[in-house]
């Protein structure tokens, strides 16, 4: 049973996991080398639990302890009891959802280790903005994706953003890191995946033409907001897709994208 502790002290050491959750840079930097990662609402906190991660603390407001109680009376971690303008202060921001979680990170598989379960990836290339990197993982998620492999330089899926938007789906995906850029595309090709490079280039096939969900083995290639996938990813793919489009309109948000191009490479497959 975890200890249940009132804080009124803003700097209070113990509270150290919490402090600065706005500041991007700061947690971006920290949460990965310290091992830890923000959970944030009952469902999302729950679902952290469920998929395995070990709970550091928790950060309530009056009103959610007896919500949370079942957890409370489980996890052998503290609990600090705060007021919400001292969760204020210490977070940055208006908790508004009155329950806070640091969990502990677990090891990243490698990306040979998921390929070889896997038969619909998605292969994500700077994409930088944490709202889309959490909605790509949800649509991943609700779709059917297997896997999700990163691009050195993508967010972390794991940044309180990231994870909020996502609803915990990125407890529900696997993913991996690749080590290099775009080499490392050529293990996935040889782990027997057809990369198809998602572009509104008018050069690309129809993603209804190329047809992902009779292919054995697929790759969705998604880029960066705005500038999309690089001339050396889209040199890299075995196929150029793009979702047509209507009204002038030239291209979709990421996020957007992602759950379309999901759909169509999920068509006809039982979801569970």
């Amino acid at each position: 049973m975890a200890e249940l502790i009132t804080i009124d002290d803003p700097d209070d050491p113990r509270l150290g996991d919490y402090t600065g959750l706005t500041d991007v840079e700061l947690r971006r930097r920290r949460e990965p080398a310290e091992g830890l990662f923000i959970a944030e609402g009952e469902k999302v906190i729950r679902r952290a639990r469920h998929a395995g991660y070990e709970m550091r603390s928790m950060l309530l407001s009056a009103k959610w302890v007896d919500v949370m109680r079942d957890v409370i009376d489980d996890v052998p971690a503290p609990v600090y009891a705060v007021t919400p303008e001292l969760a204020e202060r210490v977070t940055g921001y208006h908790v508004h959802r009155g329950a806070l979680a640091s969990m502990q990170r677990t090891p990243l598989p490698t990306s040979g280790e998921l390929l070889r379960a896997a038969r619909r990836v998605v292969v994500m290339e700077s994409v930088n903005d944490h709202t889309n990197v959490g909605a790509i993982f949800r649509s991943a998620a609700a779709l059917g994706m297997d896997a999700v492999l990163l691009s050195p330089d993508c967010a972390d899926p794991l940044y309180r953003r990231a994870v909020k938007v996502s609803m915990g789906a990125v407890f529900s995906v696997p993913y991996a890191r690749l080590d290099t850029w775009p080499k490392a595309l050529d293990g996935v090709r040889e782990a027997g995946f057809r990369l198809l490079a998602l572009t509104p280039d008018e050069k690309a096939s129809s993603i209804d033409d190329a047809a992902p969900h009779r292919l054995e083995r697929v790759a969705l290639m998604l880029g960066a907001e705005g500038d999309g996938l690089s001339a050396r990813a889209l040199m890299a793919a075995d196929e150029w897709v793009r979702i047509p489009m209507a009204h002038g309109v030239d291209s979709l948000n990421v996020g957007a994208a992602a759950a379309v191009a999901f759909y169509a490479v999920a068509t006809g497959r039982a979801l569970s």
